[in-house]
């Protein structure tokens, strides 16, 4: 079995425990930080998307200019765009970076930077209308004749790209979420579906219902499983953990009296399904297994990619190794360094990684067997 590793294109040094030093788009750093990912053996790095930042499909390009071989996955939400224009956008950009492009959809985790662009849909419509886009793009990225296409949020007359995109068949499609309506669309038109990092137990229920949603969609293959982490690693179990406080302690400092966080994201209240999910774990317990830790999302209202991994780099490969075991093939990382972390778990994860998937012949499904052997085992530390 092989596994691919995500990790995050930014754009500059900031993160949530503290402010960027230079410019929101820093040309130096992005071009190091993507050179530093390909040269730790990361597969590709996720350019993201909010309502104010850099547009990530430049930045991807921009990018793309400074390495050779690095994958690019650029965030893109529906409402930004006719969907025949994104279909030429990362059709250009894959030519330009010479067949690196894979495109992550967000339906929209927060209405109110979807007010910020414009887009008042509700969340259900907005699952409805990304299901619309992701079928168009395919289908103009595979299409070599003009198609027509009418659904509720789009009407597609005549409609044909001059040139399809560098891969074949086309580019990877990512999708994301922790709803019914994510796995039902996710699992009928995505080619990877990402969850954030939550127990064994948690994220063995969530492949299950995407395997189902995919079942009854129609689909003879499930989306690969890709997972998110926050990875804090040190060379003791001891530092690790002071790193980890040390840590929680900054992101207490940044949130004092604040009532919502990066993009307007409530820290008590959030909207969407995945944030809830990990607060509701961080009710449950700070530890779990070995290494899971829930302080970072607890802190942080379950915004994004919250929740940490913490030990040593075999204590964390070997946690991470339980999810390749559950069915997940894709993992994604980001530190709170983002370039000394990425460093760091390229050159002392991944290798621990790789070796131990090498002697799995696939991805293995979790039975009930399992999942209860999960329920019995896994108990807050």
């Amino acid at each position: 079995m092989t596994l691919e590793f995500l990790g995050m294109g930014a754009l500059n040094d900031g993160t949530e425990i503290h402010p960027r030093s230079g410019a929101a788009f820093d040309k130096e750093y992005t071009a190091k930080l993507a050179q530093v990912h390909q040269q730790s053996g990361f597969t590709r790095v996720l350019f993201a998307y909010s309502s104010g930042s850099p547009d990530p499909a430049q930045a991807a390009a921009f990018a793309a200019a400074h390495t050779d071989s690095l994958g690019l996955l650029v965030a893109h939400r529906p409402n930004v765009s006719a969907p025949t224009f994104a279909a030429k956008t990362y059709a250009t950009l894959d030519h330009i970076s010479n067949g690196r492009v894979a495109v992550h959809f967000i339906t929209g985790g927060s209405t109110a930077d979807q007010a910020a662009e414009g887009d008042f849909l509700s969340k259900d419509e907005r699952y409805e209308r990304t299901r619309e886009y992701l079928q168009i793009i395919k289908k103009a990225w595979s299409e070599t004749e003009r198609f027509d296409y009418r659904g509720e949020h789009y009407t597609i007359e005549d409609f044909a790209l001059d040139f399809l995109p560098q891969q074949q068949p086309r580019p990877l499609i990512s999708f994301g979420g922790s709803s019914p309506a994510a796995y039902r669309v996710g699992a009928a038109e995505a080619d990877v579906f990402a969850l954030w990092g939550e127990t064994l137990e948690g994220t063995a229920e969530q492949i299950a219902s995407i395997r189902s949603a995919a079942a009854e969609a129609g689909r003879a293959e499930t989306p690969r499983i890709q997972i998110a982490f926050r990875p804090i690693l040190a060379p003791t179990q001891q530092k690790a953990w002071q790193r980890a406080e040390e840590i929680a302690h900054q992101l207490e400092e940044r949130v004092k009296g604040s009532t919502t966080f990066r993009h307007r994201r409530s820290l008590t209240n959030p909207e969407n399904s995945g944030s809830q999910r990990l607060l509701e774990l961080a009710g449950k317990g700070e530890r779990f297994g070995t290494a899971l830790w829930t302080k970072t999302a607890e802190l942080t209202g379950g915004g994004g990619n919250s929740n940490a991994l913490v030990g040593t780099p075999d204590v964390v490969a070997e946690a991470l190794f339980e999810y390749v075991k559950l069915g997940v093939e894709i993992i994604s990382v980001r530190g709170y360094d983002t370039l000394q972390d990425a460093k760091d778990f390229g050159e002392q994860v991944i290798p621990l990684l790789q070796a131990e998937a090498a002697k799995l012949p696939q991805a293995e499904a979790t039975t009930q067997k399992q999942l209860s052997a999960i329920r019995s085992e896994e108990a807050v530390a």
